[in-house]
């Protein structure tokens, strides 16, 4: 899995990232990643940190905070990261398999940065194992615009196969309801106006968008194959402010 973000502005950002596995057994969630391990790259594909366990490296940054995983297999990531484009890579130890969680987190919103967009590319399934990207916004008292993305069909143009041929996207809030659903992202001539103006209309009519307008809280946005199709898709989020 493999987990893209854009941090923006004038200074540098603490992120934590985090790689989850079999803690996620508690949520009732089988077949977990056994053994994560996490890589934090740069741009241009450059290592910059990797991690397996989290107590084998950065452990007195973690331990007691908020980011201590229950799980000494989990992976942790602390970070200051000057503004540009990275990605995290969340794999099996061994070449192991299974249900894994990459989180990103901004550790500190008061500097002049932000985490402008983040995205997760992987192999979609169906039923419970559809992709789900998770996002909090806060520190705004007003409403943030949020633009999503669900790819597939323009993902072979790297090749990439098979992709998921037709996505869907359903916004949750934070209590499991439906917001907003889209197949096909002109469905919606007004979100479908506002991609398009911000320059992120889907290069494929088959592929999902929706803008919007949302206050502080915790939102997931899920990403399918339409009819139960399967394959690697890509689920973006995009904080326009």
């Amino acid at each position: 899995m493999i987990a893209g973000y854009i941090i923006t502005g004038n200074s540098s950002k603490a992120v934590v990232l985090r790689g989850i596995g079999p803690s996620l057994t508690a949520f009732g969630i089988s077949d977990v990643l056994l053994d994560p391990v996490l890589e934090l790259r740069g741009s241009d594909g450059s290592l910059i940190l990797r991690n397996d366990n989290w107590k084998d490296d950065q452990r007195s940054q973690i331990e007691g905070t908020i980011f201590q995983p229950s799980d000494d297999r989990e992976s942790v990531i602390v970070a200051s990261l000057t503004p540009a484009a990275y990605t995290a890579l969340l794999t099996g130890k061994d070449n192991t398999t299974g249900v894994g969680l990459i989180e990103v987190y901004d550790n500190n919103q008061a500097s002049d940065s932000q985490l402008a967009n983040i995205s997760t590319r992987g192999f979609v399934r169906d039923q419970e194992n559809v992709m789900i990207g998770g996002f909090i916004l806060g520190g705004n008292p007003n409403n943030t615009r949020i633009a999503l993305r669900g790819l597939g069909p323009s993902l072979s143009q790297f090749g990439l196969n098979p992709v998921l041929a037709d996505p869907t996207l359903e916004l949750h809030n934070a209590n499991g309801t439906t917001l907003i659903a889209n197949d096909d992202w002109t469905d919606d001539a007004a979100s479908a106006a506002l991609l398009a103006a911000n320059g992120l209309a889907p290069s494929d009519p088959k592929e999902s968008g929706i803008f919007t307008s949302l206050p502080a809280g915790q939102f997931t946005a899920i990403l399918a194959g339409k009819n139960g199709g399967i394959g690697i898709g890509l689920v973006e989020i995009y904080n326009l402010r």
